[in-house]
């Protein structure tokens, strides 16, 4: 069943008060896997569903991230993305691997330290994609925080010419030989299905994802009449400075706990 958990083993965490697993789960019939981070003890926690950005061994999942929200009183998962990590399967950018989203806000849902009704999405760059395409599959998703989130596949294509080769690989052409491969991929066009409040967290200077994406993102939530909320920084680019990142993490988790309990 999707977000099962198959086996685990203990992980070494560099905080005292977190532990953290390696995490094998189960995603339509594979084995994917993801770490899961949590404070000590037995107590009940608001679930963060953290959606890498990258592919394959660009923007790999870094623990002490995950510890950086698990210390404000979560618990983390995050997933691989199938293929990667030694789980089975081929990654495909926001195609059937947000299927791999989707299974760990179920396994988050159902796990003994979360709160089945206040489970987050967090998706950084292309994992803002993952995070948007797995609250429209998803039922009860308390929130949904984009960061430097890609909202439109067909405009990374544009964008990014370091990735298009990749992107023409793994979709299967480009935006105006394929274009209902980016359609499907781009959660602009999905969005009324999305039930959850949206965090847009963007820079206006991030040369790795245009701050177009958030203002796409924004505008089409809008027009739906959706709940949305936008921090736009002007002068930072994909990656803020450290003190305004720490700043900003405390400010998006503050939200999120903020958010009705569904």
């Amino acid at each position: 069943m999707d977000g099962d958990i198959i086996d685990q083993y203990r992980f070494p965490s560099p905080h005292p008060g977190i532990e953290v697993f390696v995490v094998t789960y189960m995603s339509q019939g594979l084995k994917v896997k993801g770490f899961f981070a949590a404070p000590k003890g037995n107590g009940v926690y608001d679930g963060f569903l953290y959606l890498r950005g990258g592919i394959k061994n660009v923007g790999q999942v870094r623990v002490p991230r995950l510890i950086e929200f698990a210390s404000r009183g979560f618990a983390v998962f995050a997933p691989l993305y199938r293929g990667n990590g030694g789980g089975e399967g081929n990654e495909d950018f926001a195609g059937d691997d947000r299927y791999d989203a989707f299974a760990g806000f179920e396994l988050l849902r159902r796990h003994p330290l979360v709160h089945p009704g206040r489970v987050h999405l967090f998706g950084f760059s292309r994992g803002g994609a993952m995070a948007l395409h797995a609250a429209m599959l998803a039922e009860r998703v308390c929130s949904v925080a984009v960061w430097g989130g890609v909202t439109d596949v067909a405009l990374t294509y544009w964008e990014r010419p370091d990735l298009r080769r990749m992107m023409k690989r793994v979709i299967g052409g480009t935006p105006n030989k394929c274009p209902e491969r980016y359609r499907h991929r781009t959660p602009l066009y999905h969005l009324e299905r999305l039930k959850a409040p949206v965090l847009i967290i963007h820079g206006g200077r991030d040369e790795n994802v245009s701050i177009e994406h958030a203002w796409r993102l924004e505008r089409r939530l809008k027009q739906l009449g959706k709940p949305v909320t936008a921090w736009y920084f002007p002068t930072f680019t994909h990656y803020f400075p450290p003190p305004a990142n720490r700043k900003t993490v405390q400010r998006l988790t503050q939200w999120m706990k903020q958010q009705p309990t569904v």
